[in-house]
Order: C-alpha cells, then structure tokens, then sequence
C-alpha cells in the first residue's frame, strides 16, 4: 500500500477489524518511511457482473447508480452518512450473494427496498414511487397500506 501522504511504498499494518457486519475490513497502517498513520477498507468487490434492465438490455453493474438513488431517497431524511454506508454494504453482500454474474433491475430493487424499509418510511416509499412508476396518488395511499402492515 501507498502511503497518501509521502508516496513511499512500504507501510505496516497497525490493526485490522471487521466493519459492516463482518462485510468489510478496517486496517489501520503506518508508513515505514514518514510514520504517517492512515486507514484502508478492504471490501468484496462485485466483479463483471451483468444487469438485466426492463427492456432486455445488459448493462454492467454500477454501484453508484444505487448510491445516487439511495442518497436522493434519503434526502433530508434524518440518516447519518454511516447508516447509507452500512445499507449500501448490506444492498451489495444481498447482491452478491445471488452467485450469477447476471442480476435483473427488478431484483435489485426489491433488495434496494427492503433495506430501505428498514431504516426510513419516508425513503422507502420514495424510492418505491420511482422503482414502481407510481402514476397516481391511489398507489401512493395503496404502498402506505402495504408499509403500515
């Protein structure tokens, strides 16, 4: 690992600790050269991974279309910065534990809400009126229906 403040090339690690439920790891490093302290996270990436849209069409997998629709979600919503990383870690191990290198749009939006669901009524039910096409207030009071269930 590079050292960000100096560049040399040899730095020790310090400490590790599981983050984000055991899904990513914390190290704690100090440059062999400045003694300069930093911190790296190790985390499963999601590699060549295919997403199957409405229409047929295969994208690859972005995580950060999903961090811009969750972050948009929970606009002004009272969620720490922590929490949105915690779902998103929590949104990607669901992702990734599907063992195809093919996912449909669908079914990430289907994990999206139901880790939504957990943390915030208001964002859930945002999210849901995108990922649904809610095209009437009717759906609206039909999802807070289903929510207050």
């Amino acid at each position: 690992m590079i050292c960000p403040f100096c560049g040399f090339s040899e730095t020790r690690v310090i400490d590790s600790r599981d983050t984000n439920d055991g899904k990513a790891t914390r190290r704690r490093r100090e440059c062999e050269k400045c003694q300069a302290r930093f911190s790296t996270y190790e985390e499963v990436e999601i590699m060549r991974l295919a997403v199957v849209k409405r229409n047929g069409d295969k994208q690859e997998y972005d995580q950060e279309k999903i961090k811009a629709g969750i972050k948009k979600a929970l606009e002004k919503r009272p969620v720490s910065e922590e929490k949105i990383e915690k779902l998103l870690g929590c949104i990607e191990y669901a992702i990734h534990t599907k063992k195809s290198n093919e996912i449909t749009s669908k079914e990430i939006g289907k994990i999206v809400l139901s880790e939504l669901k957990k943390i915030d009524d208001v964002a859930y039910l945002r999210f849901a009126s995108v990922y649904k096409s809610f095209g009437s207030a009717d759906s609206f009071k039909k999802e807070m229906k289903k929510l207050k269930k």
